[in-house]
């Protein structure tokens, strides 16, 4: 009789050290990248399992919708950036379509008793940035008004006077402008060769051809270019930036024949 109670004792104990055992074990479950380690024992059934399962699904889905959707926002938002870059350009340019327009009408009637155009001086031109003439250049396509004077925003409405003279005039007029690579403004300045020919025209509508005597590249902060110890010289210096090399300017220079 004492051996079954012994024997009975020993099987309890048995099974209830079989039980912490089960308490105590784990199982490992992938989140993502990450691995957590989940208790179980032998009340852990398929469903509960199951129901885990479908957690860990949902972490990711809930993961991947997240990317999505900050990844469409940051492409929203470069398409509205791009676009308004576009309506800036645009607008820019009609400014400067509009500009030279001005500039044709006034010359066209100059000579009329009925229209006084107005002829502004030197020093009020610079102080009042206004169209000064008009520079075209058949070869690359150029056809823009000239600005009186220079500054970021003018010139990202034509092309403008940076130094020197009024058009015609004797004196080195440096007229600058942007390089854009959808060939506005002087973008296409480098496909111009020694002995091709400028149309400037002045206040007055009256034209002079300009034949190109030199082109080069300078350094950005050389400015010799636009001296004005040019004589009794009528001289035209093209200035714009070089795409390919931020710290150089490309240079294009002509006289007239006279």
């Amino acid at each position: 009789m004492a051996n079954q109670i012994i024997e009975e004792s020993l099987k309890q104990n048995q099974a209830s050290i079989h039980k912490a055992k089960h308490r105590n074990k784990k199982f490992h479950i992938e989140f993502s990248n990450e691995i957590a380690e989940i208790p179980y024992g032998e009340n852990l059934t398929i469903s509960k399992l199951t129901k885990i399962q479908k957690f860990k699904n949902f972490v990711k889905n809930k993961k991947y919708q997240l990317q999505f959707s900050v990844s469409s926002t940051a492409a929203v938002v470069f398409l509205l950036f791009l676009l308004w870059k576009v309506y800036q350009y645009q607008q820019k340019e009609k400014m400067s379509q509009k500009l030279l327009d001005n500039y044709q009408l006034t010359t066209l009637y100059s000579d009329s008793s009925h229209y006084e155009a107005n002829q502004l001086g030197a020093d009020v031109l610079i102080r009042n940035p206004f169209v000064i003439g008009m520079i075209k250049i058949d070869k690359i396509g150029l056809n823009y008004p000239i600005l009186s004077e220079s500054n970021d925003e003018l010139l990202r409405i034509s092309l403008c006077r940076f130094n020197g003279p009024m058009p015609n005039e004797t004196g080195n007029l440096c007229i600058a402008g942007h390089n854009y690579i959808d060939d506005r403004f002087f973008g296409r300045l480098n496909e111009l060769i020694v002995g091709d020919k400028i149309e400037l025209y002045g206040l007055s509508g009256q034209k002079k051809v300009y034949t190109i005597t030199i082109k080069f590249e300078v350094e950005a902060n050389d400015l010799s270019c636009t001296t004005q110890d040019v004589g009794n010289q009528k001289v035209l210096t093209l200035l714009t930036c070089n795409n390919s090399n931020q710290n150089k300017r490309i240079i294009v220079q002509a006289k007239t024949e006279n």
